[in-house]
């Protein structure tokens, strides 16, 4: 029960710092990661804001495991209904820099958060979000799962950017520091159950020695 209540704490307070993350990167306007240029453009070009936009396109990704054959977890369905809604509230409070310092210090944490924020609610063993599991779906059909990650998000880097949203040395930031700081907070933010440890074996009690037999009569 224990276990159960601190995966729940650190995948929401993970979810969370991942929505301040996007919120003080699209801040700063210096650029954002591939799937929130595409976010942001479409909320420009339709209306919506941007959190409404990372719901609609979560819910979106996650119909393409159906094909894939992969399990949504809790984790997964609170990523696509928890990290919009977040984003929004962020984005509502944040004060808008005007300095650049104060730009840069917006996308610095950002891609820090981001990092962190991805261990926590991956660490947390209850799911991957629905654009990661779509990676890693395909990769288990034989892909790369570089090929795909960079395929896809290539793909909706260039949809986003022709919609309007903001590309810059922010995205190539993200781009660039996101893999090393993922491969570092994952593991070291991984909820391990503790080992099961298994019944002693009773012990086994020796044999009694049997009696020497009788000695022979003499002769």
């Amino acid at each position: 029960m224990a276990l159960m209540v601190r995966r729940l704490v650190q995948l929401y307070a993970g979810l969370a710092l991942y929505g301040l993350g996007i919120a003080l990167q699209v801040a700063s306007g210096l650029g954002n990661d591939p799937w929130d240029v595409l976010h942001q453009g479409l909320s420009r070009r339709f209306g919506l804001s941007i959190g409404a936009w990372i719901i609609i396109a979560g819910a979106v990704v996650m119909l393409a495991w159906i094909p894939l054959r992969q399990r949504p977890g809790l984790g997964t369905i609170s990523n696509v209904l928890l990290v919009g809604v977040f984003t929004d509230l962020f984005l509502y409070v944040l004060p808008a820099p005007e300095a650049p310092a104060a730009r840069w210090a917006f996308l610095v944490a950002a891609v820090l958060l981001g990092g962190f924020a991805t261990g926590c609610y991956i660490g947390a063993g209850l799911g991957p979000g629905a654009r990661d599991g779509l990676m890693t779906g395909l990769a288990a059909r034989g892909h790369s799962i570089r090929v795909v990650r960079t395929t896809i998000e290539v793909a909706v880097l260039a949809a986003g950017w022709l919609l309007g949203g903001t590309v810059g040395v922010g995205t190539v930031l993200y781009a660039v520091a996101i893999g090393p700081l993922a491969h570092y907070f994952v593991p070291a933010l991984e909820i391990r159950r503790p080992a099961r440890q298994e019944p002693a074996a009773p012990r086994r009690e020796e044999p009694a020695p049997s009696p020497a037999p009788a000695e022979a009569n003499a002769r």
